[in-house]
């Protein structure tokens, strides 16, 4: 039996040969956005409101190369950022990577994420994403970032599925048995799976799926290492991914990619068969999603939140009237007609969509802004805010 012990120091060492991830070092900002990565974006899609504070502290647990983290840094500008991981050499990346971007609200510490409360603060927001999988124990994992999780705060987790990795599972098992006792030669390791890979027919599902999905990424070692020659992972089904976050003692907010978990896109043609299965509990709905496309499952993300969490419904014209609007941080083309929002869908606007956006900065009310922009309305503003091209506060 591996220990604890003995995992952990095989992951650092994977990191350590390896660092992941492998995106290039940049004198500026980073390109694009991760609406995720916004605490603003993150905790209006968990709460349906903008967040009365900025200034929070943000922790991002297992940063790696800093990627997540430099981004986090510059979505946050106010917000003080914490990223701790198990790997030196990772962390030496993640330093310079934001040294050079100039993310300069980051504090970084060599600490594997089950010792973070030897860091002695809490959060407002956690970042966690392609870690919990790879502990020795991650419902320890979970346990301890739940405790340094402030109350009302937001948690974001990312872990592999099983339905969607069996392929890649099954190359890492037959790595594995070509390695032999020498499992943790990772470079020896990469060199036989891309041996395999050359070798097996074109017809290979293996094969097919390495192709059709990942090879492009896996044309860098330190992506092909991290998928299949890593020691240690732990994939997920719906049912054990919610006995992890029953572990937590957090409430489950929600997939951060709801449109993945829409029974309508599966069952949409066929309405007495939809209706039956609106009839099951939330979680027996996404298993019946899992079950229906397995492929879709090589992944959860999801938002979990520490009670009290307060929610916001503007479907009343009144509070609607009456809330602040921002627009939303996280929209690729602006200022312009045609924009990608947060989720990459392309938006056109029309002049007066525009004008509403251009002044929508957080400064007067729906009310306020409406009487200055006459031929603009409610129908319109709810429009916005269903694109996901607005965020919504409340007066403090």
């Amino acid at each position: 039996m591996t220990s604890a012990a003995e995992i952990t120091a095989a992951v650092r060492q994977l990191y350590n040969t390896y660092p992941f991830p492998p995106e290039p070092l940049l004198d500026e900002p980073p390109p694009g956005y991760n609406w995720r990565w916004s605490w603003p974006a993150a905790y209006s899609f968990c709460t349906g409101r903008y967040p009365s504070q900025l200034d929070i502290a943000i922790l991002d647990a297992g940063c790696g190369t800093g990627v997540g983290t430099e981004y986090l840094a510059h979505l946050n500008p106010q917000a003080q950022i914490t990223a701790l991981d198990l790997s030196e050499g990772a962390l030496e990346i993640a330093r310079e990577r934001c040294r050079r971007s100039g993310a300069t609200n980051v504090q970084f510490h060599h600490l594997s994420l089950e010792d973070v409360a030897q860091l002695g603060q809490t959060f407002q927001m956690i970042n966690c994403v392609g870690v919990l999988h790879h502990l020795p124990d991650p419902q320890r994992g979970i346990q301890a970032l739940a405790n340094v999780l402030a109350p009302g705060g937001i948690f974001h987790i990312f872990v592999y599925g099983e339905r969607g990795r069996w392929e890649i599972k099954l190359m890492q098992q037959a790595i594995a048995l070509l390695l032999g006792s020498d499992r943790h030669n990772y470079r020896e390791g990469v060199a036989i799976g891309r041996e395999l890979f050359a070798a097996l027919p074109a017809n290979n599902r293996l094969k097919k799926r390495e192709q059709e999905r990942w090879s492009l990424e896996n044309q860098r070692d330190e992506c092909f290492a991290d998928m299949y020659v890593h020691p240690q992972e732990i994939d997920y089904t719906i049912a054990s991914l919610f006995d992890l976050i029953a572990a937590s003692g957090l409430e489950f907010v929600g997939f951060s990619n709801p449109q993945v978990w829409q029974l309508e896109r599966l069952l949409g043609t066929q309405p007495a068969l939809l209706q039956r299965a609106q009839q099951l509990d939330p979680i027996q709905q996404y298993q019946l999603i899992e079950c229906l496309d397995p492929e879709a499952m090589t992944h959860f993300e999801f938002f979990l939140a520490k009670p009290p969490l307060l929610r916001h419904d503007w479907s009343e014209d009144a509070a609607l009237l009456a809330a602040i609007p921002w627009r939303h941080p996280c929209l690729d083309g602006w200022p312009g007609a045609c924009v990608f929002n947060c989720h990459y869908d392309v938006i056109q606007l029309n002049q007066a969509e525009q004008q509403f956006l251009t002044a929508a900065t957080g400064q007067k009310t729906v009310a306020e802004l409406l009487a200055e922009q006459p031929d603009f309305n409610l129908v319109g503003v709810r429009s916005l805010l269903e694109r996901d091209l607005l965020l919504l506060g409340v007066k403090e």
